[in-house]
């Protein structure tokens, strides 16, 4: 596997969570194509939910982006151009993100659940087999897709997927994922739980060490924030074991921002251990959401990746 490192660049100074969606000017990026076509947003009815999604490009080998928490189709914003000049580029909306419709399903909101939704876009969409990128949770989906249904993934690009169970090796380890609980999804759990969807969200981003307004746009997460909140622990938090990963044969891509929270890179360090990964790279002058703090040189390092496999 090919070892991406480091290079230096001047770059925007990034945040861990959800940055505004840029003007559509701003959206296509350095070396985009206005031979790109985006396509009007779509729904579809798959595996009992229906899910929001684009398509843009018309050729090459697709390229499906999967968001985090408290996001939708519209972060990728900083991507989908650059990457729709060489590649068939699907984002969208996961179960329970806007605009999807929200839907009490009585599903329990893990992994699993939203691996199953994507591999049944995939065969509709006629995709696979795909190269999966995914931001934090969605990181988490495109790992469990790529280990349940390995025929419809070429590669996975990994951005910190908060994967807790694997910090139990070392006691410093042990320590940052009890950290992690008690100051931010405990404080969210217990204000959902009482049914302030509000104080959840800022009990959330408090946690993840951000600032918390209360505007529209962060407010339209909470429905589905108060899913993930309320879910069931140990399948929210799906544990997966090195000899899960292990078993899997799909080339990986390790991305981390190095301005990230400790916790991050410490499940990145683990699951480069368990997968024996030596296909990381590190994305300067960045947070948790490095395709945001600095798009250019994470497209590059993904389109790099990509295109050797």
């Amino acid at each position: 596997m090919r070892f991406l490192t480091c290079l230096a660049l001047i770059a925007a100074c990034g945040g861990g969570g959800p940055a505004p969606s840029p003007a559509p000017a701003a959206a296509a990026g350095p070396g985009s194509s206005s031979a790109a076509t985006v396509r009007s947003l779509r729904s579809t009815l798959v595996n009992g939910t229906t899910l929001a999604y684009r398509l843009v490009g018309d050729s090459g080998t697709p390229v499906v982006f999967v968001h985090g928490s408290l996001g939708d189709f519209a972060d990728w914003d900083a991507q989908v151009a650059t990457f729709a000049q060489t590649h068939r580029v699907l984002v969208y909306s996961r179960r329970y993100h806007p605009p999807n419709p929200p839907q009490n399903d009585d599903q329990t909101y893990s992994p699993m659940l939203h691996a199953d939704d994507l591999a049944a876009l995939l065969l509709q969409l006629d995709l696979a087999p795909a190269h999966i990128v995914g931001s934090s949770y969605g990181a988490y989906t495109a790992l469990v897709l790529a280990l349940e249904h390995p025929e419809l993934v070429r590669s996975v690009v990994l951005g910190e997927p908060p994967i807790m169970p694997l910090l139990n090796r070392t006691p410093e380890d042990d320590a940052l994922r009890r950290a992690y609980f008690a100051n931010v999804l405990d404080p969210a759990r217990a204000a959902f739980a009482r049914r302030d969807s509000v104080g959840g969200l800022r009990a959330f981003l408090r946690g993840e060490g951000l600032a918390a307004p209360a505007d529209a746009k962060l407010l339209s997460y909470t429905f589905e924030l108060r899913h993930e909140m309320l879910a069931n622990r140990e399948q929210y938090m799906a544990p997966l074991t090195c000899r899960d990963l292990g078993a899997l044969h799909t080339g990986v891509l390790l991305v981390s921002g190095d301005r990230s929270p400790p916790v991050f890179h410490a499940i990145n360090a683990e699951l480069a251990r368990c997968l024996q990964n030596d296909s990381t790279a590190t994305i300067p002058g960045a947070g948790h959401s490095m395709r945001t703090s600095n798009p250019a040189y994470y497209n590059q390092v993904v389109l790099r990746y990509v295109a050797t496999h």
